[in-house]
């Protein structure tokens, strides 16, 4: 699993704007998701194009909090990136922005009947966690799936993020849902991305500007469950 410890300039940085540690000291469940990016075989299972191998590392992680936000009373979300709709809506991407057999490998892999697009086999998906399809890095951006659509519908304003690749498609995901007006953590020991220094270059400047980082057991403790006081 990635190390990451926050620098001291870091901290002092977001002291600076915030006047303490972190936004988030607390969670209110019925209000918060969980969102796990792309823990697909195409990016975990050993062998396939694009595997990230420490991403199989978070796998216990990912599946306590998961355990301990449907405890609570908080949603999880799955979501996949797919290759149905990419040639449409990312045209330039996958033709201009890389090796022709590199796209139609991509393309192969992420089609939703082949193996690559199924969810890594040894996380805890439960059937009623939401399941969120897309196309692009971020799953917010629009054209690329309907999450903030469906996040909105059940009055989520905070939103967790784990999965892989950290620097992509978790950043991406986290950045855009900053934008959208979601508080948001990124949560450091379950995220996971090809290096320590493309986790940990992220996470620094994540929190810098976007929202907070936070371990999974220091999420854990900030969450409020369902039917707690949660006034401010």
């Amino acid at each position: 699993m990635h190390k990451y410890s926050v620098p001291q300039y870091v901290k002092d940085r977001v002291h600076r704007r915030l006047g303490k540690p972190a936004a988030i000291d607390r969670i209110d469940a019925p209000r918060a998701a969980l969102a796990i990016v792309d823990m697909q075989n195409y990016f975990v299972a050993r062998g396939f194009p694009m595997e990230v191998p420490l991403a199989r590392e978070i796998v216990p992680n990912l599946n306590r909090i998961a355990a301990a936000m449907r405890a609570a009373g908080a949603s999880v979300v799955w979501i996949q990136t797919t290759a149905a709709g990419a040639l449409e809506q990312w045209a330039n991407h996958h033709r201009h922005g890389m090796r022709p057999e590199v796209a139609a490998a991509r393309l192969a892999g992420l089609d939703e009947n082949a193996e690559g697009f199924e969810l890594y086999a040894e996380l805890d998906a439960r059937p009623t966690d939401l399941r969120v399809k897309k196309i692009k890095y971020s799953a917010m951006i629009p054209g690329s799936s309907d999450l903030h659509e469906v996040l909105r519908r059940r009055g989520i304003d905070t939103l967790l993020i784990g999965g892989t690749t950290t620097n992509v498609c978790c950043e991406s995901t986290a950045r855009d849902a900053m934008m959208l007006d979601y508080r948001v953590v990124m949560l450091s020991d379950a995220n996971a991305t090809l290096s320590d220094e493309e986790h940990a270059a992220t996470l620094d400047n994540f929190q810098m500007y976007f929202g907070d980082v936070m371990t999974t057991d220091a999420a854990v403790a900030c969450l409020t469950p369902i039917g707690k006081d949660t006034a401010a």
